[in-house]
């Protein structure tokens, strides 16, 4: 164990492929951050704030990446809402983000998506904070 809350507990990933590979779960179950009470979230994400100063600190490295991956699309491979805090060196291949260079939309193609999140957040808002998942 590496931090234990009410709310929040952190252990060491049985998997380190660099030393210091921590997650982070609320106790509540929840399979993904969708899922997420606004009660854990703030205490879940100041839990990750201060295990990554404490993992930096432990084991200092060029680097670091906090991630969660939802759905198998991103690589889930457990059904219960973890964030990684992961020590980093330079060219170390580990999570590449892109495969390729990513596409650069222009500015009004951007601002169409971002109006379209807004959107369904005001429709969230308005329905008392419902959630709206893709059904597929």
């Amino acid at each position: 164990m590496v931090l234990e809350t009410d709310r929040v507990v952190a252990f060491m990933d049985a998997r380190q492929f660099h030393p210091g590979h921590v997650l982070i779960i609320p106790r509540a179950h929840v399979a993904d951050i969708r899922d997420l009470d606004p009660a854990d979230a703030g205490p879940l994400l100041n839990a990750v704030a201060r295990v990554a100063r404490a993992v930096d600190a432990a084991y200092p490295a060029e680097g670091l990446s906090v991630w969660h991956s939802v759905g198998p699309a991103a690589n889930q491979e457990v059904p219960h809402l973890h964030i990684h805090v992961h020590p980093r060196i330079a060219g170390d291949g580990l999570l590449r983000v892109y495969p390729s260079a990513p596409r650069e939309p222009p500015r009004s193609e951007l601002d169409a998506r971002a109006h379209r999140i807004a959107s369904v957040l005001s429709e969230t808002d308005a329905d008392g904070g419902e959630r709206m998942r893709n059904p597929g």
